[in-house]
């Protein structure tokens, strides 16, 4: 499978002016061909195919006066940024027929010089390579230092650079990953868990243990607030809106950061305990919509599923989602017997039928790991056949702030 290594790059001045004009090359690129396609069809033409384009926008537009400067940064880039807006628009249109998956997206749209995120991506072509010591030389650019967090399991295929909101700079690269090496990474075990996840604690398991929820972000809220009242008195414009706005981003970028980690080490950790785990396939969408939303999105249960997820198929796991409708909290862990709704300030009570003391997480815990098919009976036998190994959908697109990283 692909993954996503990132690594903080620490570009000197000179670098960072090359890395700003190749942004700003990208950018201009995937305008000019999103404003081909709109005038196309504004016009009544068929769109222009991605040869045209080629030509028109990157190969033709470097002889022009107004687009000389083109030749400044890699030809690989630009072709890149011309790839980027034919997979938009192709999202766009399968989104259109119903057969991408998610919600629907609209028509690409035209990227900013203001925007708070830019990226550009060198593939092999480009000759890209990393130094003997250890520096990420890129065309164009020059070699960047890199500070190494860990080392690349294989060859890069690619290399994203990426600046984010706090104008940090990241380079991200896609890895194929070797099954049989990572199938030695972990320990074998026979060892199976259900995972009940929620707000007072972030995840219940079924053999009693409660993590407690970090709340990254409430903790921060005093901080927050107060970096965004700066930011609303600074005038628009200013240099000083422009610092404030930094900090802003920071502030959150920490909070981001530290939930990230957090659900990293918790999910590399019960990957590696047990050969399978259950979990409810949650509507996180829904649950955002109601007064509970800020501690939902606090909670970034999305993201742990994701990780779990990916990271099941990557070292031979069994992952298994059960429906979000089974009646987990109101049936009976030890008989069976289904005893019924319950107010969600009742955290502990008692079965009507066989008088069992449960605890509302853990008791919930259980059930998911039964109705998932990885509980088993008192002769050793499993209580339901067992599931299939999941299958992940995305391996992610966009390095560090928003892919999932490699454990």
């Amino acid at each position: 499978m692909q993954l996503r290594y990132s690594f903080r790059l620490y570009p000197d001045t000179g670098q960072l002016r090359a890395l700003a004009r190749a942004f700003g090359c990208a950018r201009v690129v995937f305008n000019d061909a999103v404003r081909a396609r709109e005038d196309a069809r504004k016009d009544g033409r068929p769109f222009p195919t991605a040869g045209e384009l080629s030509a028109r926008l990157i190969t033709e537009a470097k002889r022009t006066v107004e687009r000389s400067w083109l030749g400044e940064v890699s030809a690989v880039v630009l072709q890149q940024s011309l790839r980027d807006a034919e997979s938009a628009y192709r999202n766009f249109f399968a989104s259109l027929k119903g057969t991408r998956k998610g919600p629907r997206i609209g028509p690409p749209c035209m990227k900013s010089r203001k925007d708070t995120r830019q990226s550009i991506r060198f593939t092999a072509n480009a000759r890209w390579n990393i130094t003997g010591s250890g520096r990420l030389s890129l065309p164009k650019i020059g070699a960047v230092k890199v500070k190494w967090s860990r080392s690349l399991p294989a060859t890069p295929t690619s290399v994203t650079v990426i600046k984010d909101a706090t104008g940090r700079y990241f380079a991200s690269f896609v890895i194929d990953t070797d099954p049989a090496a990572d199938a030695t990474r972990m320990p074998e075990t026979d060892q199976t868990i259900g995972i009940d996840l929620g707000l007072t604690h972030f995840a219940v398991l079924s053999d009693g243990t409660k993590i407690e929820s970090p709340r990254f972000l409430r903790r921060a809220e005093k901080k927050l607030k107060k970096t965004q009242r700066e930011l609303s008195r600074k005038q628009k414009g200013s240099k000083n809106r422009e610092k404030a706005r930094l900090k802003v981003a920071r502030a959150h970028a920490k909070v981001t950061d530290a939930r990230r980690e957090f659900h990293h080490q918790l999910s590399t950790k019960l990957i590696s305990e047990n050969q399978g785990i259950a979990v409810e396939d949650l509507s996180v969408t829904a649950l955002a919509r109601t007064r509970l939303a800020k501690s939902v999105h606090d909670a970034g249960w999305a993201s742990f599923l994701s990780m779990l997820e990916y990271k099941a198929i990557r070292y031979g796991r069994t992952l298994v989602r059960i429906g979000r409708f089974e009646p987990t909290s109101q049936t009976c862990s030890t008989c069976g017997v289904k005893d019924g709704p319950k107010p969600l300030n009742v955290r502990e009570w008692t079965c009507t039928a066989c008088g069992t003391v449960h605890d509302r997480d853990t008791n919930a815990a259980i059930n998911v790991k039964t109705a998932a098919g990885l509980a088993v009976s008192a002769c050793g036998a499993p209580v339901r056949p067992e599931p299939v190994l999941a299958q992940r959908e995305e391996t992610g697109s966009h390095g560090f702030p928003t892919g999932p990283r490699a454990a």
